[in-house]
Formats: structure tokens, C-alpha cells, sequence
């Protein structure tokens, strides 16, 4: 049995859970809503304040789906009952960051500022203080959609391994190498 899919994911006070007949599960807690539509062939239980996922068989791929979308309902009840929150640091001399709205203005170095669409699900803060890098906080109830605007914000100048310069996830350790001078 899978070890992920066979734990039973525990609600939280003030979130709900619905499946419709076409096996969609929604979850509505204090900060919003998210559904997610979950294979027709694993049966989605919902017992005393816990959700349960059965497969019908123990082949390969239904142990898969089984733990996958055991996970996503589990991120999804997080979501709506805490909700996320990612921050990325920028390391450089003269790299800055502000937002406008749902717009992410950043100047990175390059030639040009990158002005970034946001999407309205995921609320966006800067930070900058007198000698200190400036940080980018993402929050959103979407576990993929904030790992996936930080991913793309990050590539925009993925730090460097010389002096560690670009755009890093805050608490990230980062593969150091020595320049020229370590050779001799």
C-alpha cells in the first residue's frame, strides 16, 4: 500500500469538502476555495472530519495516483485553511524590486527593468531596507500556481556559483565554487 496515499488527511475547523458525482473534490475553508477534479478510478471518502482515498487495485499505476492526489488534497486543505508563502531574495549591487498592484517591477542588471503580470490569486509584498537585499514575498492558498510564479520570477537571474549574485529563495544554500586564484 502506498505510504502517502494510505494516510488520511485530517480537516481543519471551518473547511469543507465536497465531491460532485464526476469526482471533483472542493475544498472551501476561511481564505477561499479550490477544487480539484481526482481520477474516476480511486473513490474519495470524506468520515468524521477526514478525508480517505481507496484505489481499487494494487497496480502500479494506481499506487501512484493513489499518493499524488492523496497529496493534492492535502495541499489544498492547507491552502484554504493557512494558506502559502514563498520569498525570494535579491543578491546584487543595484537589483531591486517593487510591486505595483498585480505588476512586479525588477531591475536585475540587465539593460532593461522586467515588469512581470502577476496572477490575481497570489498577493504579491516587496521589502527593501538600508543594507540588506531586498525580498520578494509570494502568498497564495495554491500550493502549484506559488511554486510555479516563483520558479519563473527565480529564472530571471538564477544566482550564480562565483559570487552568488541572482535571484535565490530565501534560506536556499547555494553550491559555491572558487574562482581562478584556487587553481594555483
Amino acid at each position: 500500500m502506498s505510504r502517502i496515499g494510505k494516510l488520511p488527511v485530517n480537516l481543519p475547523k471551518g473547511v469543507t469538502v465536497t465531491v460532485s458525482d464526476t469526482n471533483v473534490v472542493s475544498v472551501k475553508g476561511p481564505l477561499g476555495e479550490l477544487s480539484q477534479p481526482v481520477n474516476p478510478d480511486l473513490k474519495v471518502n470524506v468520515v468524521d472530519n477526514t478525508i480517505v482515498l481507496e484505489r481499487p487495485t494494487d497496480s502500479k499505476t494506481h499506487k501512484s495516483l493513489h499518493g499524488l492526489y492523496r497529496a493534492l488534497i492535502a495541499n489544498m486543505v492547507i491552502g484554504v485553511s493557512q494558506g502559502f508563502k514563498k520569498e525570494l531574495e535579491l543578491v546584487g549591487v543595484g537589483y531591486r524590486a517593487e510591486a505595483k498592484g498585480q505588476l512586479l517591477e525588477m531591475s536585475l542588471g540587465y539593460s532593461h527593468d522586467i515588469i512581470m503580470q502577476l496572477p490575481d490569486e497570489v498577493k504579491i509584498e516587496t521589502k527593501t531596507e538600508r543594507r540588506s537585499n531586498p525580498v520578494i514575498t509570494l502568498r497564495s492558498i495554491d500550493k502549484q500556481l506559488i511554486g510555479h510564479v516563483a520558479a519563473k520570477i527565480r529564472s530571471l537571474r538564477p544566482p550564480e556559483p562565483y559570487k552568488g549574485k541572482g535571484i535565490k529563495f530565501v534560506g536556499e544554500t547555494l553550491r559555491r565554487k572558487a574562482g581562478k586564484s584556487a587553481s594555483v
